[in-house]
């Protein structure tokens, strides 16, 4: 499975963007994390396969929704009232073992990655 995820790039603190990740194949649950300079890469939010069961990190919570559309194996990330803490790279994941109806946290429950993309906030 290859995943493409686009959507990044330039916004003012308060702004919005919405990220897209097209998988080529099926896939289970997916997720997008993030990087930026100098840390470690964290999770962000979380899908299960339905779209069913959805999770955030704190830091995003009640301004960030992940969605999917399975029937063109998207996912998207809405991210609303942005800060200069949100610039990084985001990267998409998704888990195509053969699982139940879960969400998942840890990179290593994924199996595939995109390729990043960036999002920078400007204050």
């Amino acid at each position: 499975v290859q995943l493409q995820a686009s959507g990044g790039g330039l916004v003012q603190a308060g702004g919005s963007l919405r990220l897209f990740c097209a998988a080529s194949g099926r896939t289970y649950a997916m997720g997008w994390f993030r990087q930026a300079p100098g840390k470690e890469r964290e999770f962000v939010a979380g899908i299960s396969r339905s779209g069913g069961a959805t999770r955030y990190a704190d830091s995003v919570k009640g301004r960030f929704t992940i969605s999917r559309d399975n029937a063109k194996n998207t996912v998207y990330l809405q991210m609303n009232s942005l800060t200069p803490e949100d610039t990084a790279v985001y990267f998409c994941a998704a888990r195509v073992r053969e699982s139940g109806d879960y969400v998942y946290i840890v990179p290593g429950s994924y199996d595939y990655w995109g390729q990043g993309t960036l999002v920078t906030v400007s204050s």
